[in-house]
């Protein structure tokens, strides 16, 4: 009895033309995600995921490899204008920031979403030698 199985599911052939990336920069990667204004995804990357390890993931060249990746996955697709959002600190997300520029698409917004924390959780009590 032969079956056929599916093997996953298959890439939208066409997105709408404008989406938001997201940047999330943290100390050790850089991770870069596309998505469309209801929050689902087109094309993601990562500076792991670009074949760097250990300290070169960390980057603005890293981060600029995987913007680049991710850009160009999301213009194959039919997108044109992004809005980003960025969030961590400044090495990656500056690298990914202007990779998006220089490959084509167009930027309406810039926004900062880092979480900064309103006096929140106690910190560790200081180290005694």
């Amino acid at each position: 009895m032969a079956t056929s199985k599916k093997k996953g599911k298959r890439k939208k052939e066409r997105v709408e033309d404008t989406g938001v990336v997201h940047v999330k920069s943290s100390f050790n990667n850089t991770l870069i995600t596309i998505t469309d204004n209801y929050g689902n995804t087109i094309s993601w990357a990562s500076a792991g995921k670009m074949g760097l390890r250990g300290s070169r993931k960390n980057t603005p060249f890293a981060a600029q490899l995987a913007a680049d990746n991710a850009a160009k996955a999301a213009m194959a697709l039919g997108l044109k204008k992004v809005s980003i959002e960025v969030r961590g600190p400044d090495g990656g997300c500056d690298g990914a920031v202007r990779a998006i520029a220089a490959s084509g698409l167009s930027i309406q917004t810039i926004r900062d979403v880092t979480p900064l924390p309103h006096n929140g959780c106690r910190p560790e009590k200081r180290r005694r030698v």
